[in-house]
């Protein structure tokens, strides 16, 4: 794939600062409310104990295919700047990472690993860190902005040696990426084995996410040329039983030249189409995430609360029960010592002590207590104070031990948390709301939205 690739200027980068599209605000600003550090959504459901990941700001779109499908011209062309080396010879070695940025920058593995902590686990595969890069450029074409391009090595057979387990590799990457545009090249390398084993495996787990294009459709030849190549790759693609299914499509594409016209036809905005469809789908899926993390966090906190309460009240239950246990626990020496005294002291003693009346009171009701001590022996007094203690002491290790309350939280951390659940529930929602109006408003009139 081959053609001119518009110069850009410095005046690009200025444009970062303006004219953001709605999608980019919407992805910023619902990144931005799961990130801020002060009360963004992660945070506040770590309190809560629930763990949330930030919606990415971009979609990642990896192309893969053999070696010269044209790839990395098709970065070049939808960007329009000269960013992916092309040629006949195999050039893109490793994965390479095409995004907007600021200025324009080559970034090596560990800088791209930290630019991209999500791709982070590409460090478990031997020999790929030293293979990935990224290229930043102050492109604002197409969608650009919201898009993140992932250059995959050319793919070919025969004893072709790779520092590192390709297959693997791009096939964890398909789990992460958004969209998997898989190129079939005209000139006899479409057929590439190790090509269709990836994209059958990638097919059975993220059939949804693969489209299929001839590209270098202009170099095919005349049009009965184009149709036998097309029939060859469907064929082949068919003989596999997870590939031959109904709605299979590859539209043909190449980069327009004008200086080299051609009468066939060129279905390459249908691959720019299908990357804004995927733009759309996940800001409708960043909101609807929104809408329910909020909900989730909503719930923890509501729950964390309703179960404080729960524990505060058995709290109170199991300290009126310890007391109660506590005080009969010392009323049983307290009664062995009053008997004690009552039996040893004399009643002119405790008249002097306590007084007539309430000497009189104490003998009343000790009595019994008194005349039944009295029955016994010595040694069953004894046998009888040493049981009393023993109850006292087994009756204090009950109350102590069997009633105990469990945590619960103070008065201010309540309070904190009703506030995070009135921001999520006033704050966050309605931010939320009012993105997702924004959006629709681009689709929809006015009249619709009010009704």
């Amino acid at each position: 794939m081959s053609g001119k690739i518009k110069n850009r200027n410095a005046a690009n980068a200025e444009a970062l600062t303006g004219g953001v599209s709605c999608d980019e605000r919407i992805l910023r600003d619902c990144h931005q409310l799961y990130t801020d550090p002060a009360s963004g959504l992660i945070s506040v459901a770590e309190t809560v104990g629930v763990k949330l990941l930030a919606p990415r700001k971009k979609i990642t779109v990896m192309l893969m295919g053999n070696h010269s499908a044209g790839k990395s011209s098709f970065i070049n062309w939808y960007v329009e700047e000269h960013i992916q080396r092309t040629g006949v010879a195999i050039e893109t070695q490793g994965f390479s990472f095409v995004t907007s940025g600021r200025k324009r920058e080559s970034l090596t593995g560990n800088a791209t690993l930290h630019l991209y902590p999500h791709f982070k686990p590409l460090q478990e595969f031997k020999g790929v860190s030293e293979y990935l890069s990224t290229e930043i450029c102050t492109s604002r074409q197409k969608r650009f902005s919201l898009v993140t391009f992932v250059d995959s090595p050319g793919l070919v057979d025969g004893d072709m040696k790779y520092p590192f387990d390709v297959d693997e590799v791009i096939m964890w990457l398909g789990d992460v990426c958004d969209l998997i545009l898989v190129f079939f090249d005209p000139m006899g390398q479409a057929l590439c084995k190790r090509s269709l084993n990836i994209v059958e495996k990638l097919n059975d787990k993220h059939g949804d996410r693969l489209h299929f294009y001839l590209s270098k459709a202009d170099e095919a030849g005349g049009e009965s040329d184009r149709q036998r190549v097309m029939m060859q790759i469907v064929q082949e693609l068919c003989k596999r039983p997870g590939l031959n299914k109904c709605g299979f499509d590859m539209p043909t594409i190449y980069i327009p030249n004008p200086n080299k016209p051609s009468r066939c036809v060129n279905q390459i905005e249908d691959v720019c189409r299908t990357i804004e469809k995927t733009i759309n789908q996940t800001v409708q899926n960043t909101l609807n995430s929104l809408e329910k993390d909020c909900e989730v966090i909503s719930e923890a906190i509501a729950d964390t609360l309703s179960n404080d309460r729960q524990v505060s009240a058995s709290n109170r239950r199991a300290r009126c029960k310890s007391c109660f246990l506590t005080l009969l626990g010392f009323s049983v020496p307290l009664a062995v010592v009053a008997l004690l005294v009552l039996g040893i002291l004399s009643k002119e003693l405790l008249e002097v002590a306590l007084g007539p009346e309430a000497t009189e009171t104490l003998s009343l009701y000790l009595a019994p207590a008194v005349k039944l001590f009295d029955t016994l022996s010595v040694e069953q007094q004894l046998y009888g104070v040493g049981g009393m203690v023993l109850l006292s002491f087994l009756l204090l290790i009950f109350a102590r031990y069997f009633f105990r309350t469990q945590p619960t939280m103070s008065g201010k951390q309540k309070r904190q948390l009703q506030e995070k659940l009135e921001y999520v529930q006033e704050v966050v929602k309605t931010k939320k709301k009012k993105l997702y109006d924004e959006y629709l408003r681009q689709s929809v009139s006015d009249q619709d939205m009010d009704m």
